[in-house]
């Protein structure tokens, strides 16, 4: 099977199943994807906080597990993003497309190009993509990745907050207050990154679940063994 170096385009068959997503980046995308099941609810309610409790407070703590979820949730979030970006120099060519697109090859932009055209429905076919198409993986940079750094951003400034100036925490993160203005703009802008991303998400799962249908090779089985499987010989 023959491979554009750059893209990960398939050229000709014989199609054979390839080793795709190793398992810390397989690893990464579920823990991340469960962390963010964790953070959006409890994320929402500290932002607006369920009615009052009667009855005295030490006998509830409901919105102290709430928070501690979601610190717990965040703080794995970000160890996983640590590692995560540790294997985009130790893991293969695939665990670095999202993080390193090719935006300085023409071959990828006219995968781009293609790949817009298939998804407006100007195409018939798309073409056979070994790992992330390219526009895919210029989605998953622009939509995803740089979303998530400013929710751990703002999310690590707003932490940073309830210790006080003059902290250990401040003085890692203060920072972020700083740059942003107020605090409350730190909290304006974690509360929409974390829409921005839900709808990111939605779009996502619609992407898997169509292009598992449509296209030319397995979509939703590769996260879970790694091993993309094509489904026809590339069209010319």
């Amino acid at each position: 099977m023959r491979v554009e170096r750059v893209t990960g385009r398939v050229l000709s068959g014989p199609m054979e199943d390839v080793y795709v997503y190793e398992a810390p980046v397989r690893l990464w995308h579920w823990i991340t994807a469960f962390c963010i099941c964790a953070l959006v609810p409890t994320g929402y309610l500290i932002g607006a906080p369920l009615p009052s409790i009667g009855g005295e407070a030490t006998a509830s703590f409901l919105m102290g597990w709430i928070r501690t979820v979601h610190f717990v949730a965040a703080m794995l979030l970000i160890v996983m993003f640590v590692l995560r970006l540790y294997w985009v120099f130790v893991g293969n060519h695939h665990a670095r497309a999202i993080f390193i697109p090719a935006v300085w090859s023409g071959a990828w932009w006219k995968g781009v190009i293609g790949q817009a055209k298939y998804y407006l429905f100007l195409q018939e076919h798309s073409d056979n993509y070994v790992g992330h198409n390219p526009l895919a993986q210029m989605a998953m940079f622009a939509n995803f990745l740089v979303a998530l750094v400013v929710i751990i951003v703002t999310g690590l400034g707003l932490y940073a907050q309830a210790y006080g100036w003059g902290s250990g925490w401040m003085n890692a993160f203060g920072w972020v207050t700083t740059l942003f203005g107020t605090p409350q703009a730190v909290r304006t802008a974690h509360h929409l990154m974390m829409w921005y991303m839900l709808l990111f998400i939605m779009i996502h799962f619609y992407m898997v679940i169509r292009e598992d249908i449509m296209s030319g090779g397995t979509v939703f089985g590769v996260m879970g063994s790694g091993i993309r499987m094509f489904k026809r010989e590339p069209k010319p």
